[in-house]
């Protein structure tokens, strides 16, 4: 396992990408697709320091003594946000309780996960790793930057995400949360214990005002503390969702309280697109070649892209990995424009529309000068059942080439290809 490499070897994996960047590299001959603006024929993408210095056609100046990468032929595009997955091996709340807003997803991600290097090898960049769905809310979840690393720290979005907020909180309605006490039953008791804890969180928000800060509220209480950060709209929620009816559950909570939401899945968001788009809620969704497996998602429909779309719904893709293997995540996208979304829309829901549901617009999502340098380079047209991930690199570091046998038997092999890997060290070292 990638556990033997040596802990020099391991330093040298994560000191070298941040040197190595001092330089800058320059990308030139391939189709741009830069998201926040028309494709670019025969482009020029320049990176260094780990942001992009320039994005342009042909004509585009490259710094002296830059290294230069001929992708003639090849398309290159932001690298893609996925903001739902469960890679890492982590997880969340337990059964004691169905509502657990202190529990943390990064205290149990394993940095070392072989799902880290799968999802590179699907071109995935940024993502919202987030606990399971069995619980009304099963903890914070973390954005996390698909760097190459030897723990949790050198994958936080946000490097002083430890004692910051860089992630949001993972609820969830219909038949997961249910069972025996103290789980619902029903819906409606659902709604009801999720709107006592709300309120008893607004009360303890007085507290912590009248104290002037949580840590002068005594004793603390780290619950009411998560939940706070929701009501004062610094922790989004991700709501996990899929019946029409637990949509519009999800979006009265979202009212009543005043906190933001992310609803995810959606099954049956083709039966309330409107009712979404007055609500200003965005949508992450899955596109799945194979449905079914639950009777609450019996009426999903892979068009539900296209009538987001149509009603005017910010939509993002996601692969709640492993139900959609991190792998194939870009198919999202050509599955979606088959069934009437657009193409526009279905790159940025790709790209773009994700970074803009973790708050992360600013730093990823497109290709523009002063972001960082997240990008893939794909052998063909995005859309195309026939195109590859061939590189994918996070802020100026390749952290996946296919044309290594290594990061290679990642992209194409089965649940056995893992046995023996070794985590990725960096670009031409041999052995990883």
């Amino acid at each position: 396992m990638r556990r033997t490499l040596s802990a020099a070897l391991v330093a040298a994996a994560v000191a070298l990408p941040a040197t190595a960047q001092e330089q800058p590299h320059a990308f030139r001959g391939a189709t741009l697709l830069p998201i926040a603006g028309q494709p670019i024929a025969n482009g020029v993408l320049v990176v260094q320091g780990g942001r992009i210095t320039a994005v342009g056609g042909p004509g585009t100046a490259i710094p002296a003594g830059a290294v230069v990468h001929d992708m003639s032929g090849k398309t290159i595009m932001p690298g893609l946000v996925d903001t739902h997955s469960h890679i890492g091996g982590g997880d969340g709340g337990d059964r004691s309780n169905p509502m657990h807003p202190a529990v943390r997803i990064l205290d149990a991600i394993d940095a070392r996960d072989e799902g880290i290097q799968k999802a590179q090898a699907g071109g995935i960049t940024t993502v919202n790793v987030m606990p399971g769905s069995g619980l009304l809310m099963s903890g914070q979840t973390a954005y996390l930057k698909l760097r190459d690393g030897n723990d949790i720290y050198d994958l936080l979005m946000c490097r002083d995400a430890i004692h910051d907020i860089c992630g949001g909180m993972k609820m969830a309605n219909g038949t997961n949360p249910r069972g025996e006490p103290p789980f619902p039953s029903t819906r409606s008791r659902a709604a009801a214990i999720v709107r006592e804890r709300f309120v008893r969180a607004q009360e303890y928000r007085e507290k912590i005002r009248a104290a002037g800060g949580p840590e002068r509220v005594s004793p603390r209480d780290l619950e009411m503390e998560g939940l706070v950060e929701v009501l004062d709209g610094r922790r989004v929620v991700h709501f996990h969702t899929h019946r029409a009816d637990d949509i519009l559950t999800a979006l009265r909570l979202s009212q009543e309280f005043g906190f933001r939401i992310v609803l995810h899945h959606v099954s049956e968001a083709w039966k309330v697109a409107d009712e979404i788009a007055r609500s200003g809620a965005p949508a992450s969704i899955i596109l799945l070649d194979s449905p079914g497996g639950k009777l609450e998602a019996l009426d999903y429909s892979s068009t539900n892209g296209r009538e987001l779309e149509r009603a005017g719904v910010l939509t993002a893709f996601h692969t709640d990995d492993g139900i959609t293997d991190s792998r194939f995540f870009i198919r999202s996208a050509g599955m979606a424009v088959r069934e009437g979304m657009s193409r526009e829309r279905a790159l940025e829901a790709l790209t773009i529309a994700g970074a803009r549901m973790l708050g992360m617009q600013d730093r990823v999502g497109t290709l523009e000068s002063g972001k960082d340098a997240d990008f893939i380079v794909l052998s063909g047209d995005p859309l195309s059942v026939y195109t590859l991930v061939e590189q994918t690199w996070v802020e100026g570091s390749k952290v996946f080439d296919r044309a290594d046998p290594a990061d290679r038997a990642f992209a194409v092999g089965g649940p056995n290809v893992f046995d023996g890997a070794v985590m990725h060290v960096h670009e031409g070292e041999e052995g990883h």
